[in-house]
C-alpha cells in the first residue's frame, strides 16, 4: 500500500487549474510534496489560486495558456518543464461544454468544444510525452466524463468529445508504453462545484440529474481527486489504456 508518499517531488503540470476540479487535484499535490504548475486562461483566478498552492508548497507556479491554440500549447509545456526542471504527471483537466440543443450547436460552438476538449488534450500530452519518452516515462491523466459513455440532453458536442479522449487515451496508452508512460482517464459525473451551482438552479434539471445516480448525490472534488491521485501513485503502476468512472453508478444501469 502506499500513502502516496511517492509523489513527493513529482513534477505536476495541471491544465485548467485555478478552480474547480483542477484546483482541488492542484491542493492535493501541492499538500503530498508535488512541485505544481497550473495553467488557464484568466490571469487572475490563477495567481488567486497559486497564492494559496504556495502557502503549502512553495514550488507551486502558474502560466496563462490557451488550450485551443497548439502553439500556445506547446510554448506552455516547454515553460513548464523549463521551470519545474522535468515534468513527472501531466493532468488535462482543462474543458468547456456550450450546452445547447442539437438543432441549435453552430460551427464555432462545436468547434470550441472538440479543440479545447480534444485537440488541446492531444496536442499538450503529445507534447509532454516527447519529454517523458526521453527522460524514462511518466503519467498522463486525462478529465473526460461519463458522457463518453452514455447520451445526454444539450451536450452533442461535449459527448462527441469525451467520447474521444476517451479514445485518445487507449491510443496513447498502447502507443506509449515502450517508453514508460501511462495514459489513464478519469470520467466524473455531475460534480457540486462553484461552478455548477448556477446550473442546478434548475431544480427540474437537478431532480433528473439525482435520479440517474443511484447513491442519490453529486459528485464531490474529493471524489475525483482521489481517482487522480491513486492513478497518479505506484498503486496504479499496472494501469494503463483505462479510464475510471468516478459517476456513482449512473453508467452501470
Amino acid at each position: 500500500m502506499t500513502s502516496f508518499q511517492e509523489l513527493r517531488g513529482k513534477r505536476v503540470l495541471i491544465t485548467g487549474g485555478s478552480k474547480g476540479l483542477g484546483k482541488d487535484a492542484a491542493m492535493a499535490f501541492a499538500r503530498l510534496g508535488a512541485d505544481v504548475m497550473i495553467t488557464g486562461r484568466n490571469t487572475a483566478n490563477l495567481e488567486a489560486a497559486t497564492h494559496e498552492l504556495r502557502q503549502i508548497q512553495p514550488n507551486s507556479f502558474f502560466l496563462a495558456a490557451d488550450m485551443q491554440d497548439v502553439q500556445s500549447i506547446y510554448q506552455m509545456v516547454d515553460d513548464t518543464i523549463a521551470t519545474l526542471g522535468g515534468l513527472d504527471i501531466l493532468v488535462n483537466n482543462a474543458g468547456i461544454n456550450i450546452a445547447k440543443p442539437s438543432f441549435e450547436v453552430t460551427e464555432e460552438d462545436w468547434d470550441r468544444v472538440l479543440d479545447t476538449n480534444l485537440k488541446g488534450t492531444f496536442f499538450c500530452s503529445q507534447r509532454a510525452g516527447k519529454h517523458m519518452a526521453a527522460n524514462g516515462g511518466g503519467r498522463i491523466i486525462n478529465m473526460v466524463s461519463q458522457m463518453a459513455f452514455v447520451g445526454y440532453i444539450k451536450r452533442s458536442a461535449y459527448c462527441s468529445s469525451k467520447g474521444g479522449a476517451v479514445q485518445l487515451t487507449k491510443a496513447l496508452a498502447v502507443e506509449w508504453a515502450p517508453y514508460g508512460i501511462k495514459v489513464n482517464g478519469v470520467a466524473p459525473t455531475f460534480v457540486e462545484t462553484d461552478f455548477t451551482k448556477k446550473m442546478f438552479e434548475d431544480r427540474d434539471f437537478y431532480q433528473d440529474v439525482l435520479s440517474r445516480i443511484p447513491l442519490g448525490q453529486l459528485a464531490q472534488v474529493s471524489d475525483i481527486t482521489g481517482a487522480v491521485l491513486f492513478l497518479a501513485s505506484d498503486m496504479a503502476n499496472f494501469i494503463t489504456g483505462e479510464t475510471i468512472k468516478v459517476d456513482g453508478g449512473w453508467t452501470a444501469i
